[in-house]
C-alpha cells in the first residue's frame, strides 16, 4: 500500500508548519449537568502525523476522544463551551455518524468488537456509512495488512487480545478514515503484542497517510511513535512538545517514564516543580 496523495510525508514541511486536521479550542465538557470533566481543553493534531495524548487515569483523555467523536450524549455528557474543528470546519455539534462519513473514526477502549459475529461481519460494520464501497475488495485490503485475521475462522470473540485489536483497527480502515483516534490500544496485551500493535500504528500512518490521535497509558511506547504529544492533568493540557522533547523532559520522566514499579502520586500535585498549569 502507498501513502495517499493528500497526506504529507513526515519530512514534508507542511507536516510541521501548522497544517492541522483537528483542533480543540478551550473545550469544556459537563456530565449530568454538574460534573465538569474537561476544563478548557485545547490541542491540535497535525495532518499526516501521530499525536499522543497522555495522562493519568481520570485526566479526561477518553472524554476528549468521545467529545471529538460526538458520543458524549450516550453518557449524559455535553460540550458546554469551546469548539471542535476538523479540516477547518466546526464539528462541535455534528452527529457522530456524519463525523464518520467525514473521515473521523474512533477505535474505542476495549476494542468494541461484536464477539458473536465473524471477523468478516465485524469488518463489514466498518463500512456501513459508505454507499459506494466495494466491500469485498476493501476486506481483501485489510487482510493484506493483517494476514493473521484471514487465517482465523469462527467468531471474533475467540480471537486473542492482540487479534481483536487488529480487528478493531481493520474495522476502522474499512471506513476509509482520514483521522483515526485510538483509546488505549495496548490495554491488556503482553509486551510482545504491545510492540506489534505500535508497529501497526506506525504503518497506518506511514503507509496509508492516516493521521492518528493516540490516547495511551504506555507513555514510553506512545512517545516513541508520536510526532507530537500532549500531557493532560485534571481536564486540561499542562505540557506539550514533540515526542523527542517529551521523552527528555524531567517531569515526564519522573511521572510517566520511570522504570520499575509504578509510583503512587495520589498526594502529590503533578508537575509541582515548575507549576506549568499556572
Amino acid at each position: 500500500m502507498t501513502m495517499t496523495a493528500d497526506a504529507p510525508k513526515k519530512d514534508d514541511p507542511a507536516a510541521t508548519s501548522g497544517d492541522t486536521i483537528l483542533s480543540l479550542n478551550n473545550v469544556e465538557v459537563v456530565f449530568n449537568d454538574v460534573i465538569l470533566v474537561l476544563r478548557g481543553m485545547s490541542l491540535n493534531a497535525r495532518r499526516g502525523q501521530i499525536t499522543a495524548l497522555l495522562g493519568a487515569n481520570g485526566a479526561g483523555k477518553s472524554t476528549t476522544l468521545k467529545a471529538i467523536a460526538g458520543l458524549l450524549r450516550t453518557e449524559d455528557g455535553e460540550i458546554t463551551r469551546g469548539t471542535v474543528s476538523y479540516n477547518d470546519k466546526d464539528i462541535t455539534r455534528m452527529a457522530a455518524d456524519r463525523k464518520v462519513r467525514d473521515g473521523i473514526f474512533l477505535v474505542m477502549e476495549g476494542r468494541g468488537i461484536v464477539q458473536d459475529m465473524t471477523i468478516r461481519e465485524n469488518l463489514r460494520l466498518g463500512a456501513f456509512t459508505r454507499k459506494d464501497a466495494d466491500i469485498e475488495a476493501e476486506i481483501a485490503e485489510v487482510y493484506k495488512f493483517f494476514p493473521r485475521l484471514q487465517e482465523r475462522k469462527g467468531l471474533a470473540g475467540y480471537l486473542s487480545g492482540g487479534e481483536q485489536q487488529m480487528l478493531a483497527i481493520g474495522r476502522a480502515m474499512m471506513a476509509k478514515p482520514k483521522l483515526i483516534m485510538m483509546d488505549e490500544p495496548s490495554m491488556g496485551l503482553s509486551p510482545l503484542l504491545v510492540k506489534e500493535v505500535f508497529g501497526i500504528i506506525r504503518r497506518l500512518n506511514e503507509e496509508l497517510g492516516i493521521s492518528i490521535l493516540l490516547v495511551e497509558q504506555n507513555a514510553n511506547m506512545a512517545l516513541k511513535v508520536a510526532d507530537y504529544g500532549y500531557i493532560m492533568e485534571n481536564g486540561k493540557i499542562v505540557l506539550d512538545g514533540t515526542g523527542a522533547e517529551l521523552v527528555e523532559n524531567e517531569d515526564v520522566k519522573e511521572f510517566y517514564l520511570g522504570g520499575g514499579e509504578r509510583r503512587s502520586f495520589r498526594n502529590v500535585k503533578s508537575f509541582r516543580r515548575r507549576k506549568r498549569w499556572l
